[in-house]
């Protein structure tokens, strides 16, 4: 099973250097093996963003991408989100398009600084 804190480190070398990366680059780099490869590798980041949520940090899992859905999550994302309350919009429009590269960019900021947390 994918751990939060190896997908958090993941993501933190990502941030650093400003990359989103695909939800398969993560499941080979950190060897997410079948069954169900990409549905482990949301469930942990839907995780990661209950965690973020209630400490008021920026979504990390916001570089998680679908490379198949022009470097936009999938709509797990942005269902979480709701959830946790920092999304009302439309999950597969515009809404969804702005709020990421918002919440992108606030990871890319937060994350990517080398400062302690």
């Amino acid at each position: 099973m994918l751990s939060l804190e190896n997908l958090r480190a993941f993501l933190e070398e990502a941030a650093k250097r400003r990359r989103v990366v695909t939800y398969r680059d993560i499941a080979s780099v950190l060897e997410v093996w079948p069954p169900n490869t990409i549905h482990q590798v949301t469930e942990t980041l839907e995780r990661l963003m209950e965690e973020d949520a209630a400490t008021r940090r920026p979504f990390i899992a916001a570089l998680a991408v679908s490379g198949t859905l022009g470097d936009l999550p999938r709509r797990g994302f942005f269902d979480c989100a709701g959830r946790l309350g920092r999304f009302d919009g439309d999950p597969v429009g515009q809404d969804a398009r702005t709020y990421h590269t918002n919440e992108l960019n606030a990871a890319f900021a937060y994350w990517g600084s080398a400062g302690e947390r």
